[in-house]
């Protein structure tokens, strides 16, 4: 079963996208405080990070480019989900930038095509 560490500081949005993950058949791990994010990836090694871009005192982009530079993480798919930010197309390409962006609110059709996209991409 693939694993999925979704990153919000909005509980709510961490019960929705972990009851719309695990009903996908994806194992679900949240994540409601960004301080701990290295320590969660180390303990769970998930294979996608869904990560919102404002995590309260953290910014979502900075710690993406953080698990892309790092040699133990940067293989792992992250996809930035935010209702306040937008990135661009020329963000995705970049070194230390997301392999995807979701706006929130979020279709569910579009979260799952490109979670499974990712993974696949992964595989």
């Amino acid at each position: 079963m693939r694993r999925i560490l979704a990153v919000d500081d909005d509980k709510d949005i961490l019960e929705v996208l972990q009851y719309i993950l695990e009903e996908s058949g994806y194992e679900v791990e949240t994540l409601s405080d960004a301080h701990y994010i290295f320590d969660r990836i180390r303990k769970h090694n998930p294979d996608l990070i869904l990560l919102d871009i404002m995590l309260g005192g953290l910014d979502g982009r900075e710690l993406c480019k953080h698990i892309k530079t790092m040699k133990e993480t940067h293989n792992i798919p992250v996809i930035l989900i935010s209702a306040s930010h937008n990135i661009s197309d020329r963000s995705l390409q970049h070194d230390g930038g997301p392999d995807d962006f979701i706006a929130k609110p979020f279709d569910i059709d579009v979260l799952l095509r490109s979670v499974k996209a990712q993974l696949n991409q992964a595989a």
